[in-house]
């Protein structure tokens, strides 16, 4: 059997990665400085749907392929392959058809292409199912993650239906929208990223206490926790019962896998960077947690949602200093990083990167909700796109140099 190519994927992930940035200095730079040229809105739509698609998305189904790949033939083996080379594709096109015309018939033709890959990647993933170990605690996790990526896509569904029939229901159009990102970052990044978080767990044999009960907590709470992103539409009493039932249930369930995972990480004597992520990981998590508790609050939850820079900041906050650092550190446990003396130093300065963004991005949002204008604010935010821009460059040029020297060696 062919090995997989991990060390390809890793160098496209990382360069998809760096699109991704690149298109977020453009957007800073459109906003800070003069620059006419290209659509704002079309540079908004590409850089995040490459960012969930060529990204995040891409990384998680190669990661997912490289776990499993141990229990595939060479025909399932190649099958889950093509899939790959199809979504990094199809994430290009969205990219380049996003940036040119925005929501049009090919970007739309795309995306909806992209959506139909995710239904054959797990369609094909629960049939090859039987053949991975029932003990793999990893399997229901991911499971779980594809069949909210399934779901998400009724909120794109509704989305594409209102703007081919011209619908301009607000209420329509602000539900399907949270509906998508909801599943998608609640539900299909969070749960497979916490697959790959067990795995590794699993790995260095560290034993996660009341796993299943912590799993059942936060599965259950997904769909209700899809309502707090509409308590600004005055929703029943008795659906906001459920929803603050679903925060406080992430909130135990987070507040238990702390517990039982932190003295046994600790005791691992991890390489500091890795120890560094994991409590980077902790606090943003736990902010994100504390945050969703907070918005049950209705008068709260109408001020953060009815503020554009609060929301950026609550996306950059799951996105970037979330799933994005959660796939770094995979990519360094499992060591998939080379070189790792530069490409920890270029880790820490993406790190410190994301911090500084999102310190910017809160304290924009928070003086908006008082009207103040923070002065430079939009040139520091520019500045911090350069830091994160550089960053990710570097570590891909460590990773392709040292590639390199092991060909020629």
């Amino acid at each position: 059997m062919s090995k997989f190519p991990v060390s390809f994927w890793i160098k496209s992930l990382l360069i998809n990665l760096l699109i991704v940035v690149c298109m977020g200095v453009l957007m800073r730079y459109k906003i800070g400085f003069e620059f006419p040229y290209f659509e704002q809105r079309n540079i908004l739509h590409a850089h995040s749907h490459f960012a969930f698609s060529g990204w995040i998305t891409q990384a998680l189904l190669v990661f997912i392929t490289q776990l499993y790949e141990p229990f595939l033939t060479e025909k399932q083996r190649r099958k889950f392959c093509v899939l790959l080379w199809l979504n990094n594709i199809l994430s290009y096109c969205m990219l380049i058809s996003f940036f040119i015309q925005g929501y049009g018939m090919f970007s739309i033709a795309f995306s909806s292409a992209s959506i139909l890959l995710i239904f054959a990647f797990a369609l094909l993933f629960y049939k090859n199912s039987d053949s991975f170990p029932e003990s793999l605690q990893s399997l229901k996790w991911i499971n779980a993650g594809l069949l909210f990526a399934i779901i998400s896509s009724i909120g794109t569904a509704v989305l594409a239906y209102t703007m081919t029939h011209k619908i301009t229901n607000q209420f329509v159009y602000l539900s399907s929208v949270y509906f998508y990102l909801h599943f998608q970052y609640n539900g299909w990044f969070f749960f497979a990223c916490m697959g790959l978080f067990v795995a590794f767990a699993n790995k260095m044999n560290i034993e996660i206490k009341k796993e299943k009960t912590i799993f059942i907590l936060f599965f259950s709470a997904c769909l209700p926790a899809y309502f707090l992103s509409t308590l600004w539409a005055n929703i029943p009493n008795w659906l906001y019962v459920l929803v603050l039932l679903a925060a406080i249930s992430q909130m135990y369930a987070w507040i238990l896998l702390l517990k039982n995972m932190w003295g046994k990480l600790k005791n691992n004597q991890l390489p500091k960077i890795v120890y560094f992520l994991i409590c980077y990981l902790a606090i943003a998590l736990s902010i994100k947690f504390m945050l969703q508790l907070g918005s049950t609050v209705p008068s709260i939850s109408k001020l953060a949602f009815g503020f554009r820079p609060i929301v950026i900041a609550y996306l950059h906050l799951v996105l970037l200093a979330i799933i994005s650092i959660l796939i770094i550190l995979y990519m360094l446990v499992s060591k998939y990083i080379i070189n790792r003396k530069w490409a920890e130093f270029f880790i820490y300065c993406f790190a410190t990167g994301v911090f500084l963004n999102e310190l910017s991005l809160a304290v924009q949002g928070i003086s908006s909700l008082f009207y103040i204008s923070i002065p430079y604010i939009n040139n520091m935010l520019f500045g911090i796109s350069i830091i994160l821009f550089v960053s990710v460059l570097s570590l891909l040029i460590t990773q392709i140099k040292k590639e390199k020297y092991r060909l020629l060696s």
